[in-house]
């Protein structure tokens, strides 16, 4: 089965991105029946790779070798064996870490992270779905693991045309999965978001920790507690921890319990990161240091400029609540406002709250979750750390 690309096709194509849209394809030598399989794809007669097929999605085609492979069992294991080698290079004496990210490790459509003896798994794509049972087989191969948690996406499964499966689909395991990163003991959530927790801010938090001590510090979308569990270890005098979420919550004080972490240095706040953060500027509350790690403000491009003003919005109340000389750690997950956008939008409050900011720290999304220069999709995270001082103290 054989796809053709138009002439004048995207070069980010021909130039190593994964991605082939249903309006990039000339022709189509497939069966309408045939969604999930392999497909060779030419463009004026010249291969250019293989990948899966679907004409239920908009991306037609996702490339997974440029090279006329058959797409085996042997082809899959060499694959994923080639990525676990870097990952045990950048990450030779961790447990936990992100094994397999999607495109950016030459596998589109899945996610698999590693929480000390245990593995969880996410699908996104029917293509890796039909590969699923090889990437199972191997991952126990390398891994041994005392369980496999898979948890996909129930969106996209419906869009792609596979069933979402939400347990345990090798061994078992807890419902909340113990595991350290940077020395401090976390739990991964099988009942939470995405794999059960967010991997890719571990350098980022631990650069919180060396500027925590003595501290009072805000914790906004905590989530189950990253960054705020890192400034109680970096010795922070006081966190105020504050999520939407009920259940995260409880994640994040059963981690605290787990570390020894006392009762008196932290409180808990559940409600709308927004609203409190403006009850707060009214109040005059302030903090020495003021984390915001909101999720993702925008799913597609008709959100986006919704997303700009809610960064906007929420690095103006942070900046506001911020002691003079303190410190704001701003972060943002959203792939479609990259970096310069975010950092004007940083500067623009900054601007309305009369500050001057200074970088301490700039930070991004670690190692095991590469970014592919010529695949932008794969970098997504921005991290700012700096100091907050007033322009009239100056």
């Amino acid at each position: 089965m054989k796809v053709f690309l138009k002439k004048k096709v995207n070069p980010r194509v021909l130039n190593g991105h994964p991605w082939i849209y249903d309006n990039e394809i000339e022709r189509e030598d497939v069966s309408k029946d045939k969604n999930g399989s392999m497909v060779e794809i030419y463009h004026e007669k010249k291969f250019v790779g293989i990948g899966y097929y679907n004409s239920n999605s908009i991306i037609r085609v996702r490339v997974i070798s440029r090279k006329k492979s058959e797409i085996d069992e042997n082809f899959v294991r060499e694959k994923i064996k080639a990525v676990v080698k870097m990952k045990e290079i950048v990450f030779p004496r961790e447990s936990s870490y992100r094994v397999i990210f999607g495109e950016a490790d030459g596998l589109p459509g899945v996610i698999v992270d590693k929480f000390a003896d245990y593995l969880s798994i996410q699908i996104n794509t029917l293509g890796i779905f039909n590969l699923k049972e090889i990437i199972i087989k191997t991952l126990i191969e390398i891994y041994n693991p005392k369980g496999i948690f898979e948890k996909d996406d129930e969106k996209s499964a419906e869009k792609e045309g596979f069933e979402a499966i939400d347990g345990w689909i090798y061994g078992s395991g807890p419902e909340l999965i113990e595991f350290e990163m940077n020395d401090i003991k976390f739990l991964a959530d099988t009942k939470g978001q995405k794999t059960g927790f967010f991997l890719d801010q571990r350098v980022n938090g631990a650069n919180t920790v060396k500027f925590s001590y003595g501290k009072k510090v805000i914790d906004a979308f905590t989530y189950t507690g990253n960054f705020g569990l890192h400034a109680l270890k970096g010795g922070a005098e006081f966190v105020t921890f504050m999520d939407y979420s009920a259940r995260a919550l409880e994640v994040m004080q059963e981690a605290a319990k787990l570390n020894g972490f006392d009762k008196s240095r932290y409180e808990v706040i559940n409600g709308n990161s927004f609203d409190i953060l403006r009850k707060f500027d009214d109040e005059g509350r302030k903090f020495d240091i003021t984390i915001i790690d909101p999720p993702s403000m925008a799913k597609n491009r008709s959100s986006r400029e919704n997303a700009i003003k809610g960064y906007k919005e929420l690095n103006l109340r942070a900046m506001k609540i911020t002691n003079d000389g303190g410190f704001l750690s701003t972060s943002s997950c959203t792939q479609l406002v990259n970096e310069e956008e975010f950092k004007s939008v940083i500067l623009r409050a900054a601007e309305d709250t009369k500050k001057s900011l200074k970088i301490v720290f700039r930070g991004m999304q670690p190692v095991d979750h590469p970014v592919l220069m010529n695949v932008p999709e794969t970098e997504y995270l921005k991290h700012f750390f700096v100091q907050v001082n007033s322009l009239k103290n100056m």
